[in-house]
């Protein structure tokens, strides 16, 4: 419950998907919100811009204007490359989500976000740093942030200020300096994946469906390692694409220990293997190839405690099948906020607590079998031998391909469907939860 002297209902840090979705639905839900984001916008964030339907129908919950001329792209399926062939998936028509999926550029996607999120209510302050928790010394429950006000170079700029609220969410990407600070370390026992990418000049940058290269070598295909990882390439409708690759490991100190140079495999990748027909090369790059870390499978707990809830890749909500991590910030901040809007009006504090206690169970619920699905699939594709029997042997046929779509990009029917469906529905409630 909001005391007299709080500045908000609600305290959101960092305005990603996230944050920006968290705090929509909570200045619908007739919160008062503030949310507080380091950076000005626009501002880029290190992402392969690919929308699953999963992430489309979250944007549709939100109300958010997807018109076409507005810079939005739809794409209809996946293009598969692996063993010399490719196959074109359209995505699966089903209840639950749109039959198509879409890109966009972060450096635009997350400013709309955040405008639509004040579009709601929420107050905005951008160059706004937070360096740290305010916790209550008698309880140990977190009652809103120190933050630094910045300049336009990213400086310190006057007095470090104080925000209070009775729950503030930490939505403040995958090192979390909010999290960390209150002793919510990453886990290291849950994959973390490498992405790097490059927006590159393309004819073809209209193309109706989304690249994905499933054999990704670290030289020339056949002479070299095969990685646990892919490539792709995703068109944006603006005469450019994001073009890039990721590889993962089953834990932060494989990833460590595997050494690879993520830039300079991104031009060994484009020199021996370079997706064909869209013209991609070094003198198509628009600016530097850039990376960033993929946290995964709930990496970072837990998602509720004293007043503090995590959200987005500050909880490791990236999918380690794919590395996407946009549907699933975006889920979380409308559980969230169906959470903190439902203990705005208990009227104890146990109430409140249990009722803020759903956010994490609700996550885990949803998402819980399914990471630890993905996490088992990390641990197969990490083996070499493993991974060429399943490009080889596997993906050739088509029925595999459509359960592997399905499978990694999560957009299956939750309940009823097809045999794929209930297959991969039953398999993520009879596995333990992440």
């Amino acid at each position: 419950m909001k005391r007299r002297d709080d500045d908000a209902d609600v305290i959101v840090v960092g305005a990603g998907p996230a944050g920006s979705s968290t705090a929509h639905w909570c200045a619908s839900a007739g919160l008062d919100v503030l949310l507080l984001e380091k950076a000005e916008f626009p501002r880029d964030k290190i992402c392969g811009d690919g929308l699953t339907p999963r992430a489309v129908s979250e944007l549709v919950r939100m109300g958010v204007d997807t018109d076409e001329r507005d810079g939005w792209i739809r794409n209809r399926g996946l293009r598969v490359h692996a063993t010399g062939r490719s196959w074109e998936l359209d995505w699966p028509d089903l209840t639950a989500y749109p039959g198509y999926g879409m890109a966009r550029a972060r450096v635009t996607l997350d400013q709309t976000l955040a405008q639509h999120a004040q579009a709601s209510g929420a107050k905005l302050l951008t160059s706004t740093k937070v360096t740290g928790a305010v916790t209550d010394e008698r309880t140990g429950r977190i009652t809103g942030v120190k933050a630094q006000p910045l300049d336009g170079r990213g400086r310190a700029e006057g007095p470090e200020r104080t925000f209070r609220a009775p729950v503030v969410v930490a939505s403040d990407g995958v090192s979390s300096r909010l999290a960390t600070g209150v002793g919510r370390m990453r886990r290291d026992d849950r994959p973390m994946g490498t992405a790097v990418r490059a927006y590159y000049t393309t004819p073809r940058h209209a193309d109706p469906f989304m690249e994905s290269h499933l054999e990704l070598w670290s030289g020339e295909p056949g002479r070299s390692d095969l990685l646990p990882g892919y490539g792709w390439v995703f068109p944006l409708g603006d005469g450019t694409a994001n073009v890039g690759l990721g590889s993962v490991h089953s834990t932060p100190a494989r990833q460590s220990r595997a050494g690879i140079d993520y830039r300079a495999l991104q031009d060994t990748w484009l020199t021996h293997s370079a997706p064909e027909g869209w013209e991609i090369g070094p003198e198509a790059a628009t600016g530097k190839v850039r990376g960033a870390a993929l946290p995964m499978g709930f990496n970072r707990g837990p998602l509720y405690a004293d007043g503090l809830l995590l959200a987005g890749d500050a909880a490791g909500m990236v999918s380690p099948f794919n590395g996407e991590g946009i549907a699933y910030g975006l889920q979380a901040g409308r559980v969230a906020a169906e959470a903190i809007a439902a203990a705005r009006h208990k009227s104890t504090d146990a109430a409140r607590e249990a009722a803020l206690a759903t956010y994490a169970d609700r996550m885990r619920a949803d998402l819980g079998g399914y990471y630890t699905l993905g996490r088992w699939f990390v641990r197969l594709i990490e083996h070499p031998q493993v991974m060429r029997a399943c490009v080889k042997y596997g993906l050739p046929r088509k029925v595999v391909m459509q359960f592997v779509l399905k499978l990694l990009s999560d957009c299956y029917e939750p309940s009823g469907g097809d045999w794929i469906d209930r297959t991969i529905a039953g398999l993520t409630k009879v596995v333990p939860r992440s």
